[in-house]
């Protein structure tokens, strides 16, 4: 595991040469709060980085319910029943395996690892605008359907789940990057992902920190490219569906 620490928020990264999962530790007055779960085994070095920064760990937040980002969310809610697990509403029924679609949503099949036997689920169901401590929630579907970016209103920091992925170069998600192109493949609908990401930029984040890659300090001008990017790269027949 590799830990990196900018300000308030700690990036722990799981596999950082091969296949490099992250989530995030928030520094709060009260404790931390805990931006995914990582992978199954993943729970130990949680706790023991909590440990090492000497707070505890007071909240679990969930930025979608992809398997690499839920992993170790039995592990870690046994190991703290006091901590509260927050999801967005809708993403909360992929947590608990219902993959079914609302019928205003695009008709494409949900894509990535799905959860298969989680026993924890959301003691709190988070809405667009809604605070998690100095996180405001902010919708950000695409990757899945009911993704969720959070914004650090102290600092701008934006964990932005895999709304963006910085492994082998900045891209929004469902652009496919030869270097790295899981994200890619596990995204659901992606001209949703590219009004995400644009919705996203909007904040105007002092530092992006995704699922998987490195943090980018001062990430416009790199956001807008990947935007950019993404809108060349999308199918004509993706493209009319977007404005739609």
């Amino acid at each position: 595991m590799k830990w990196t620490r900018y300000g308030t928020v700690s990036q722990l990264t799981f596999l950082p040469r091969i296949f490099p999962v992250n989530c995030y530790l928030v520094e709060e007055e009260d404790g931390l709060t805990l931006v995914d779960c990582a992978l199954p085994y993943s729970a130990k070095g949680i706790l023991a980085t909590a440990e090492r920064i000497g707070k505890p760990i007071t909240r679990i937040v969930i930025t979608h319910a992809h398997d690499d980002h839920v992993g170790a969310l039995d592990k870690l809610k046994q190991a703290l029943p006091q901590a509260p697990v927050y999801i967005a509403a809708r993403e909360a029924r992929i947590l608990s395996g219902d993959t079914s679609l609302d019928r205003n949503e695009p008709a494409a099949p949900l894509r990535g690892g799905l959860p298969r036997g989680l026993a924890t689920r959301a003691d709190v169901l988070l809405h667009d605008g809604d605070r998690v401590g100095s996180l405001l929630t902010v919708a950000a579907p695409g990757h899945s359907p009911g993704m969720t970016a959070f914004l650090d209103t102290r600092n701008a920091v934006l964990l932005a789940g895999d709304a963006y992925v910085t492994r082998g170069g900045i891209a929004v998600s469902g652009t496919l990057k030869l270097g790295f192109p899981f994200p890619a493949w596990a995204t659901w609908h992606k001209p949703t992902a590219l009004a995400s990401a644009r919705r996203l930029l909007a904040l105007s984040p002092s530092l992006l920190a995704c699922g998987h890659g490195p943090m980018l300090s001062a990430p416009g001008a790199a956001m807008e490219r990947a935007i950019m990017e993404a809108e060349r790269r999308l199918a004509p027949a993706d493209a009319e569906e977007s404005v739609r």
